[in-house]
């Protein structure tokens, strides 16, 4: 059973369904079983058998294994009476207007003039050719996920009782799945015009035993397809009438790798709201930028709810400003940067893109789309172009150009973080320690700039570069696969960059905790340094010293500690002198002499107790940030900083103190396999899951 979610955005909201799906994915991998009946596959069970193994079994309802056979009844029927049928009794595309009794041999020959792919000696298990033994661009076949879920989508479509292929064949495709067999299957070759030709091709040719045709085992052994179905033991398939072209014309192969990219995809866009609110926080940003009077009088449904996620991730934040209302009183900007204050304005238009894509893979996995179609209702035979894959396209397109942006979005904000020009007084290149010799994220910072780049190449359209293929019969094709495939690259560079990402945030939230729990000691004694220089009691004036020190710390981020410290305390001496020379006593002989035995010692004491102070708030912070910070974090910030801090281990760097340790790119490489693998998705969820029962719908707020 699948578990509930707030009822009151489940219908609308990209969060809640993203949240329902992950639910469901849990389910199904607990009960390691998807059953399939042509109507009710969706994007969570294609994971869940494509990527963590869960069994797909047929529904053999009545209903189901009925109306199966009655497809194979009506083509029978319907060549015994002499009728002509594509690809049954005719050749293929351009050469349909050849005719043939053989009709076994014509699926044979199908098959074959489809099994055209490039696969390589390593693809098949065999022994490297010399010189080319560490190639990258020696693999040339698909990943065994993507394969999975190819045959799952395409058992689940053949079996909807409209493409004559047999009960016998499906349960040979499931006996596959069921024994952990993936035929090898080359990477490119298909244009998804008549389907994914040539990719399908090679199941069939597995389900023929074909000795040339090559199939990975679940103990990562590769062996011929004879061989695999022996140890499997299921008999060879003789493909009858149709069966060939109802296993090849369909959109399984795009519908698969759409599935996983979609997947994916819609947990980088709930995380890449979860990111900017942790870099809201990380710049003492302010949350009245997604406050709801601004989405709801500009009521996009994507905005309004990216708003109210962000603002809802936020809750509980001690960093962030404006929670409670309007800032008032804001040093600096007036308001944030672009990155921030329009972040849910950018990304609103692409979470209504992803529910629409979304909404059509999920059409694509439940439909007929192979040719010719059998209306068994009315024994009518309906030839068409159901194959053509545009639909996954289109969803493709609008998936890899949402990853680009989200990626910009956060390019621009992890920018943002890592300059001293522009982070509210944070350290250069996030360092914790002397900025002379420490330079810990400005290699990141190149990293990020790699990544947007590739992002943003590609994220441009696939299908503007089509080309008439197969005589001209095939003049419009979708390049579904294609278009699949480059989606798939784009969710990994856009995991490497939020990564990335979360080093630089977790880092940026422990150097401003550092920072405002160094204020606040640092203030503390100062208070009393100062009322001493002044001979006065009067804490208003020991504040607005404090204030103009502060200021002078905090624009000198890029000095090594000690200089820092007598740098603010040689700039501060105009700012005490300022405040004396308002003072009464000034005007009295002992005043100004006071001022001039006490001013020096003012200035060491301020300088020292600067060092003292930040030495002591650092070293705290190195041995307890992981305790610490969170205390000062919103829900989402604290659940995901506590994830990279505390599960995975990656802690708040020293800087040039860790070089003898591991990495900054080994840190990074260990979130990122959290995110690839799915464990980053848990922590993620919750925050989602408190924001959506803290808060009403997206039309419901204020």
């Amino acid at each position: 059973m699948t578990r509930e979610v707030s009822p009151a955005r489940q219908t609308t909201s990209h969060a809640a369904k993203t949240l329902q799906s992950w639910l469901q994915l849990q389910d199904l991998r607990n009960a390691s079983e998807v059953t399939v009946d042509g109507q009710t596959l969706d994007i969570p069970s294609v994971v869940a058998v494509a990527k963590y193994g869960a069994l797909a079994t047929l529904d053999k309802t009545p209903e189901v294994t009925e109306r199966i056979q009655a497809s194979v009844d009506m083509l029978r029927s319907y060549l015994d009476q002499g009728h002509m049928v594509y690809g049954v009794n005719t050749g293929f595309g351009g050469s349909a207007d050849t005719r043939t009794t053989d009709l076994v041999s014509l699926q044979k020959a199908l098959v074959q003039h489809q099994n055209i792919g490039v696969l390589t000696s390593s693809d098949i298990g065999k022994p490297q050719l010399e010189g080319t033994s560490g190639d990258p661009f020696l693999s040339h076949s698909m990943p065994s996920q993507w394969v999975r879920g190819l045959m799952l989508s395409r058992v689940n479509s053949v079996l909807r009782g409209h493409s004559a292929v047999s009960l016998p064949v499906i349960d040979a495709i499931l006996g596959l799945l069921r024994h952990n067999l993936t035929p090898v299957i080359p990477l490119r070759g298909s244009i998804s015009a008549s389907g994914d030709l040539s990719p399908l091709s090679y199941v069939a040719a597995t389900l023929q035993g074909n000795k040339d045709i090559y199939v990975r085992t679940g103990d990562g052994k590769i062996v011929s397809a004879d061989e695999a179905l022996k140890t499997a033991n299921i008999e060879p398939v003789e493909l009858a009438a149709k069966e060939g072209l109802g296993l090849l014309n369909g959109t399984a192969a795009s519908a698969s790798v759409a599935s996983l990219a979609l997947y994916e995809t819609n947990h980088l866009a709930t995380l890449s709201q979860v990111l900017v609110a942790m870099g809201t926080e990380a710049l003492t940003g302010t949350a009245e930028s997604f406050h709801p009077f601004l989405a709801a009088i500009r009521p996009h449904p994507g905005q309004i709810e990216s708003a109210a996620n962000i603002r809802s991730y936020l809750t509980g934040s001690r960093l962030a400003q404006g929670l409670q209302g309007s800032n008032k009183s804001v040093s600096g900007l007036a308001q944030d940067r672009y990155a921030l204050r329009t972040s849910s304005q950018w990304v609103g238009p692409q979470l209504e893109d992803l529910l629409l894509a979304s909404e059509q893979v999920a059409t694509e996995l439940n439909s007929t789309t192979d040719n010719p179609l059998l209306e068994v209702a009315t024994e009518t035979v309906h030839h068409g172009g159901n194959f053509q894959a545009l639909a996954v396209t289109s969803a493709m397109e609008k998936t890899r150009s949402a990853l680009q942006m989200f990626g910009k979005m956060l390019f621009a904000i992890g920018g943002e973080m890592i300059n001293p020009m522009m982070n509210r007084g944070l350290p250069p290149n996030l360092a914790a320690d002397d900025p002379s010799l420490s330079f810990l994220c400005k290699g990141v910072d190149i990293s990020l700039a790699s990544y947007i780049s590739e992002l943003g190449f590609l994220a441009n359209p696939v299908s503007s570069h089509v080309h008439s293929a197969e005589m001209h019969n095939q003049a419009i094709n979708s390049l579904a696969l294609i278009s699949g495939r480059y989606t798939m690259q784009a969710v990994d560079v856009l995991s490497a960059m939020c990564a990335a990402f979360l080093f630089l945030v977790t880092q940026a939230l422990d150097l401003r905790v550092l920072q405002l729990r160094f204020v606040e000691m640092a203030q503390e004694k100062m208070a009393l340094v100062t009322k001493d220089a002044l001979a006065s009691g009067d804490e208003a004036t020991a504040e607005r010293v404090w204030k103009g020190v502060r200021e002078i710390w905090d624009a000198n981020t890029n000095l090594d500690l000690m200089a820092r410290c007598d740098k603010t305390a040689s700039s501060a001496v105009a700012v005490l002198v300022t405040e004396l020379s308002q003072s009464p006593s000034l005007s009295q002989h002992d005043g100004v002499s006071y001022l001039l035995q006490n001013i020096k010692t003012w200035k060491s004491s301020l300088a020292q107790t600067l060092a003292e102070e930040y030495n002591k708030s650092r070293n705290e912070m190195f041995a307890n940030h992981a305790d610490i910070t969170p205390q000062y974090l919103g829900q989402a910030s604290r659940k995901l900083y506590t994830f990279v801090r505390a599960d995975l281990k990656v802690p708040f760097h020293r800087g040039l103190a860790d070089v003898e340790g591991r990495t900054i790119g080994s840190f990074i490489s260990v979130i990122y396999e959290a995110l690839r693998d799915g464990r980053l998705h848990e922590p993620v969820m919750a925050a989602v899951k408190e924001g959506l029962t803290t808060a009403a719908g997206p039309g419901e707020r204020e």
